[in-house]
């Protein structure tokens, strides 16, 4: 199903990408701390620039930043003047915060218009946008929909994915009206089948890019789970334009999630696919401690291998035989393997080094 496209960033040092109309699938997530004190503290300032291009190197396409108040636009603002990462406003009640965003570089606005305040409020922040040439997400979760529409859910007349759906095509309404068409629509549940089945109702019958998540999703694996099943239900129908795995974590791991689900759906290709085993009693080698050495670094190579880490010498090579390079340990000695053949045999300290000189060799 190829929707229309909406364009993010261009201004300044943003980069500018597409979502929908055919474009790869976008990896989103959002910011986890408050940026309200970024016009006076320069070293948190840095270092969230420098956390964001960590954020990009690994593949993260977009990030989406709270502003519940003036400083946090402002500080985005700062942000988006510092950064090509294109960076998404998410306002909630105060439709002014979102004027005072669209003074900087910001991609795009997010607004619940349910809870903006006013149709007449909505169309103050779309003219804005138009006239910026900002982007606009719809956001609708299970929690706001209209009184009309809650109470037929009430009443069993309709379900919940069907009133998350007409909420959106209500306020895309707004939209079309407006002869505005730079906008995504998100529709989120914290339950799996509503957000399979809102999205499935939207696509059927319009055009409109569509953002993936299921809300409060929950904590690591719970959230992954309920992401990894919603996403490739709706991905292998042809659905879905952007995704962010919504996890009780850190940025880089809703990042490094959404672009693996990416991956086993065929929506992402190249870059390093990264096996490992989960460990056992047989353990030579520290696995789990060298993967998270490794992983962000081989994320952000532009090499299109597969590496595995593997715990012994037993299976490690034999498992692992499919793989551009590997690695195995047992006790104070390591081995390094490319398509299943041991290369090279080395103390256990040097794995690090020796891992990296053969990565750059190939």
């Amino acid at each position: 199903m190829t929707t229309k496209t909406v364009y993010l960033g261009g201004k300044g040092v943003t980069k500018r990408i597409a979502i929908g109309g055919g474009a790869p699938v976008s990896v989103q997530t959002m910011w986890k701390e408050g940026i309200t004190d970024l016009a006076t503290d320069n070293e948190k300032l840095d270092r969230i620039l420098r956390e964001l291009n960590d954020l990009s190197m690994i593949g993260c396409d977009i990030v989406r930043f709270a502003v519940p108040d003036v400083a946090s636009a402002q500080g985005l603002c700062l942000l988006a003047e510092r950064t090509s990462m294109p960076l998404v406003a998410d306002i909630h009640f105060d439709y002014k915060l979102a004027l005072e965003c669209l003074k900087g570089n910001v991609a795009a606005i997010r607004i619940n218009p349910g809870n903006i305040g006013s149709v007449e409020n909505t169309r103050t922040v779309v003219e804005a946008c138009r006239e910026n040439g900002v982007a606009i997400r719809i956001g609708i979760n299970s929690g706001s929909l209209p009184k009309d529409l809650q109470e037929q859910i009430a009443a069993g007349q309709i379900s919940r994915a069907q009133g998350l759906c007409e909420t959106s095509a209500r306020e895309a309404a707004i939209f079309e009206d407006l002869k505005f068409d730079q906008y995504v629509v998100s529709m989120k549940s914290s339950d799996v089948n509503e957000t399979i089945q809102c999205n499935k109702f939207y696509a059927e019958k319009y055009n409109n890019p569509l953002h993936l998540g299921v809300t409060e999703a929950g904590p690591l694996i719970g959230g992954i789970v309920k992401s990894s099943i919603a996403f490739s239900t709706l991905l292998n129908q042809g659905i879905g334009d952007t995704i962010r795995v919504s996890l009780s974590s850190s940025p880089e791991n809703e990042v490094v999630a959404g672009i693996n689900i990416l991956k086993e759906c065929g929506k992402r290709a190249g870059g390093v696919k990264l096996v490992s085993c989960p460990r056992c009693g047989r353990i030579g080698f520290d696995v789990h401690a060298f993967v998270d050495r490794w992983q962000n670094r081989l994320l952000a190579m532009d090499k299109d291998i597969t590496v595995a880490v593997m715990g012994c010498v037993v299976n490690g090579p034999g498992e692992g035989r499919h793989a551009d390079l590997g690695i195995a340990g047992t006790n104070d000695k390591a081995i390094i393997f490319k398509k299943g053949k041991i290369v090279r045999t080395i103390d256990a300290k040097d794995a690090d080094k020796v891992f990296e000189e053969e990565l750059n060799s190939l």
